[in-house]
């Protein structure tokens, strides 16, 4: 650990500002635009808001609020991406950077978590929480070294950062730190199964809601030995046992999309489940959205697609996206078939419930939802897919260049998402054209960016880049 973080104002405070819209601006259009279906776009130019709350937002968690939005207010109109900062950390950042006043938060690979200046990337403290596995440790995966993957989370109560830490044997454990100095606070297994913890990883986002702090975990790349999904809750003050919920099948079934847990209004927690090992009936829970219990003791609903035995045969998981709560009555889920579901949240209806359906849409990663025009933004990996959501209907509108497949977020009327090759575009929300693009180095597939003020944010492979949007 070296030096000490200082926060400016009360780190969460950006959350519960309100949001006045004042005026707005267009931009005209020019070619070549990166929308291959045109004729669907709302209008011919970009449309953008300027709010009251732009400047400083935290990001607390991943896509910013527990709903898994990616929304985040902003001021003006995008026109154009420049570099900031670059930040080379000692691994490799696979989830979002957290965003505290004026400090940014990223984990490694390494089993680091290093606390960064937002205007500038200098390093302010870097505390080592463990000692991270290797891949000839473990049965299969494709991560190397593995240690920190989902995206850490906030909680304002305690004023804590938690992250969820694999380490070297297959251990894994919950750490809380201190914001302002990277100490550890405390930490607590989270191997509570009686599965092979070497072939459980820690991939999606971890969530704090009600006291408690969640964390979903799925297999490693190649699905080996014997693992199965599960998610954990434990007391953010580190005080009282850690609960769990396990999907009831055979092996398998993992909690494993990078957009993790996701946390209603009423405390109630949605995960997706991938692919479990029945193939006929009876069914065993999973390729499924399930609603649980805060105390995660009840599996209160759930939805799995009518061929959920044909997908399980096939690899073909509903849970390559993790759940989008758009409002307190309609949900997204998209899965590795192709299909974008919109599911009745007071009712998911079980096997073959869903309210509307689109296809032509393999998700994978973390979605995004602009409430004001009521259209969602799916990381196809045939591209960036813009989807209008009605009461009870789906409609696909504009798709962006196919290498465009990026988990993406939404801010002043603009989708940032990333390529395969590491490159920044945003998009016109309404049209899909293309309004400004920069390189921000090599990613994984699942990076999504963040967004506080003219800071865009990219976890990389080699730390953070940061660039200024204006």
């Amino acid at each position: 650990m070296r030096g000490a973080a200082r926060l400016t104002g009360r780190p969460g405070a950006a959350l519960v500002a309100g949001i006045a819209l004042l005026a707005a601006c267009s931009v005209a259009p020019s070619s070549p635009s990166a929308a291959t279906d045109p004729a669907s776009a709302v209008s011919t130019a970009t449309t953008c808001a300027t709010t009251a709350s732009a400047a400083g937002q935290d990001w607390p968690t991943y896509h910013r609020t527990n709903d898994r939005a990616g929304f985040a207010a902003a001021t003006g109109c995008v026109t154009a991406l420049s570099s900031a900062w670059t930040a080379a950390l000692d691994g490799a950042v696979y989830g979002q950077p957290l965003v505290l006043g004026d400090l940014v938060i990223a984990a490694t690979e390494n089993d680091s978590v290093y606390g960064l200046g937002l205007a500038d990337g200098a390093v302010r403290w870097h505390s080592t929480v463990g000692t991270p596995a290797r891949r000839s440790q473990l049965p299969c995966g494709n991560i190397d070294p593995l240690g920190i993957t989902g995206t850490p989370a906030y909680d304002p109560v305690t004023g804590t950062v938690f992250v969820a830490a694999e380490l070297s044997g297959g251990q894994h454990d919950l750490v809380a730190l201190d914001p302002q100095s990277g100490a550890v606070r405390w930490r607590t297994g989270l191997d509570v199964t009686n599965r092979d913890r070497t072939a459980e990883q820690q991939r999606g986002a971890l969530a704090v809601a009600g006291g408690m702090v969640y964390v979903p975990f799925g297999g490693l790349a190649g699905d080996c030995a014997n693992y199965v999904g599960y998610v954990t809750g434990t007391p953010t003050g580190g005080q009282g046992p850690t609960v769990h919920y396990e999907v009831p099948t055979s092996r398998e079934g993992g909690m494993w999309a990078p957009s993790g847990v996701a946390v209603d209004d009423a405390g109630d927690v949605w995960v997706a489940v991938g692919n479990g090992a029945s193939t006929d009936v009876p069914y065993d829970g999973s390729d499924s959205v399930l609603r649980l219990s805060p105390d995660l003791s009840r599996r209160l609903d759930f939805f799995a697609p009518q061929n959920w035995g044909q997908e399980n045969a096939e690899d073909a998981d509903l849970g390559s996206t993790g759940p989008l709560l758009l409002d307190r009555s309609r949900v997204l889920i998209s899965g590795k078939t192709g299909d974008v579901y919109l599911l009745d949240a007071t009712r998911l209806g079980g096997i073959g419930g869903q309210v509307a359906r689109v296809g032509d849409c393999r998700g994978f990663g973390g979605m995004a939802w602009d409430a004001a025009v009521q259209a969602a933004f799916v990381p196809c990996d045939s591209g960036l897919l813009r989807v209008d959501v009605g009461d009870r209907t789906l409609r696909a509108g504009w798709r962006a260049d196919g290498s465009i497949t990026g988990s993406p977020i939404v801010s002043g009327g603009a989708v940032f998402a990333l390529d395969q090759s590491g490159m920044v575009h945003a998009l016109a929300e309404d049209t899909g054209r293309e309004l400004a693009t920069a390189p921000a180095g090599a990613v994984n597939r699942f990076a999504s960016p963040v967004r506080s003020g003219d800071r865009l944010l990219v976890p990389t492979l080699a730390g953070i880049t940061a660039l200024t949007v204006r």
